[in-house]
């Protein structure tokens, strides 16, 4: 898709990688780097940098990279035009109309329309003499006509094609509602409206746009949620129900919950910062998008098995992050909604505000488990308290074990000793276990998934190091005249050598914003992998020439053989029992 060069450059000479990450990313500099948390997998050690000379950034815990274009694309979703788009708008640039395929752009807006005409639909019909049952459903869960209108709540006719018709009306194509999931197509080959005789529930993303729908069955007659499948606008593990209104309610704090009907019920309650997982399960991807608007997650999730399941579950998706979280004692109720209903807004206030921090939380849970009054009791429940707190502050530490100790009548001393050597084996543990998955993930990346199948280790590092050179010394290109391009791996490798050859002769910069509308997004991380390992050079003509002879020298060795003297496989196998055999030693 052909955006002009003079566009693309300029809109790079406006646009500051730096800032474009940091309101999304807390950063931090280091030397010429800034470095963070990975906002697109879950990470406590930050591997996540952005490299200001080149505009681009490269994750090395899970090999994402590009530049603010591939950025924001990734980051909201989106495709490449109208990333770039976002990216125009914000440098206060027009975008160019000539010559610019934008038809996967045009579907989306077209979904979007489809979507937000039909939550108009659904809204209006609800509000007529037809819809009233929908709206009795709602007052009947005590939502006012406020709630209703600000969450876009509606009705789905009890009607085959009541919304098909309406959308046509609008203009709308058959394959455009298909695209968006609102309606449905049978084996018999006719079409139908997907939600029907249900209340609605539309699902906005956090720019305002309606992305799907949730229905809610009015009488038990089969599911009780039925819910849009995934389509261009919407995939329900990347979305959070509420975090369009719940982030602009000023605090720095989240309240999570499992439910629709929940995160709208606490909405009315006053608690404007609550919202929910997409899906019947809380996803990764759902954490990190909630951790870039909160420093703090209440995790509010039913008082049933199932609530206590999924529960435990949050914990573990959220301690792979930097946020804190925090856990309610809930009483009075099955869920939030039920509660605030039961008890009133205030005990349920009360109960948020008294939440216990993961500590606190898991020790209660333990305290029931044991009998606490013997002396094998206290024992065990101390040693299991110990594993607990090995991963806390020292702070933390202390004031626990100060209060256990005195609670129980144990030796304060001994404990802490015990704690401090339990300490110390799980850190020396866990460093080593965290090394030998980053290492072992690298290679996987490097040998299984980067690396073409027909080539060398030594051809394959001469071919990375060649594309690095030529991106950041152009002037490499005159030893590239009696070079045949056949030579190189075929795939990523061989395109990346052409485009940027191309660059190069067309005299257009050979930075990453010209590569993004001709590469996947994989293609784009891949190519910010070589340049984030590309070093500086003092002789690159010289080193180029090198990588040319190897390349020539491996390409005709294979041609001999038949075959290159050792598969990638093989390599990965190698390293793989290299890093065991060195791990088992230590």
């Amino acid at each position: 898709m052909a955006l002009p060069d003079s566009f693309l450059q300029e809109l790079k000479m406006k646009t500051d990688i730096e800032d474009i990450v940091s309101s999304y990313v807390t950063l931090k500099r280091r030397g010429a780097t800034y470095v963070g948390l990975c906002p697109f997998h879950n990470e406590k050690t930050p591997s996540f940098t952005v490299y200001p000379e080149t505009q681009s950034f490269y994750c090395f815990g899970c090999s994402a990279g590009g530049d603010a274009v591939g950025f924001v694309k990734r980051i909201e979703n989106l495709d490449y035009i109208d990333a770039v788009k976002l990216l125009a708008q914000r440098a206060g640039m027009q975008m160019p109309e000539d010559g610019v395929d934008d038809t996967l752009g045009k579907k989306r807006r077209v979904i979007l329309n489809i979507n937000r005409e039909t939550a108009r639909f659904y809204h209006s019909f609800m509000m007529s003499p037809e819809g009233v049952k929908g709206l009795e459903y709602f007052r009947s869960r005590g939502l006012s006509q406020k709630t209703i209108t600000k969450f876009g709540l509606g009705y789905a006719p009890d009607e085959w094609d009541r919304l098909l018709k309406h959308l046509k009306s609008k203009g709308f194509s058959i394959g455009d509602m298909l695209d968006s999931g609102v309606i449905a197509r049978s084996k018999k080959g006719t079409y139908y409206d997907f939600f029907k005789n249900r209340a609605m529930f539309p699902i906005i993303d956090i720019r305002g746009n309606v992305i799907a729908f949730s229905g809610r069955e009015l009488e038990k007659t089969g599911r009780k949620y039925i819910n849009t499948s995934e389509t261009l606008v919407y995939k329900k593990t990347n979305e959070v129900f509420g975090l369009n209104i719940a982030k602009e309610s000023g605090t720095s704090s989240l309240i999570l919950c499992e439910g629709n009907m929940d995160v709208i019920s606490m909405h009315q309650a006053g608690f404007t910062n609550c919202v929910a997982g997409c899906g019947t399960a809380l996803t990764s991807e759902q954490v990190r998008l909630i951790n870039r608007y909160a420093d703090e997650v209440i995790l509010c999730y039913d008082n049933d098995d199932a609530g206590k399941k999924a529960l435990e579950k949050a914990i573990r998706l959220f301690n792979q992050t930097d946020i804190k979280i925090r856990i309610p004692e809930l009483s009075g109720g099955k869920d939030p909604d039920e509660i605030i209903k039961n008890l009133g807004k205030e005990r349920f206030k009360a109960m948020l505000e008294s939440s216990s921090n993961q500590i606190e939380h898991a020790i209660l849970n333990l305290r029931s488990n044991y009998d606490l009054s013997s002396i094998q009791g206290k024992n065990d429940f101390l040693n299991e308290v110990i594993k607990l707190l090995a991963a806390a502050q020292p702070i933390e530490q202390d004031l626990y074990l100060s209060k256990l100790c005195d609670e129980l009548q144990v030796d304060k001393s001994s404990a802490k000793a015990q704690l401090s050597q339990y300490s110390k084996r799980t850190k020396y543990y866990n460093s080593r276990k965290q090394k030998q998955n980053e290492l072992q993930q690298r290679m996987r990346q490097e040998y299984r998934e980067n690396f073409e199948k027909s080539a060398s280790s030594r051809k394959i590092k001469a071919e990375d190091r060649l594309i690095g050179l030529l991106m950041k010394y152009p002037s490499c290109i005159k030893y590239t005249s009696d070079f045949d391009e056949n030579m190189l791996s075929e795939g990523f490798i061989k395109k990346a050598y052409s485009i940027t050859v191309k660059l190069i002769n067309d005299s257009v910069p050979t930075d990453l914003i010209h590569y993004s509308g001709e590469m996947t997004e994989n293609e784009i991380s891949r190519l910010s992998g070589v340049i984030a390992r590309s070093a500086k050079s003092l002789q690159p003509e010289s080193e180029f020439k090198d990588c040319v002879k190897a390349i020539k020298e491996e390409y005709n060795l294979a041609l001999s053989t038949g075959s290159p003297d050792v598969s990638n496989d093989d390599v990965f196998i190698n390293e793989i029992n290299k890093l065991n055999k060195s791990n088992n030693n230590t």
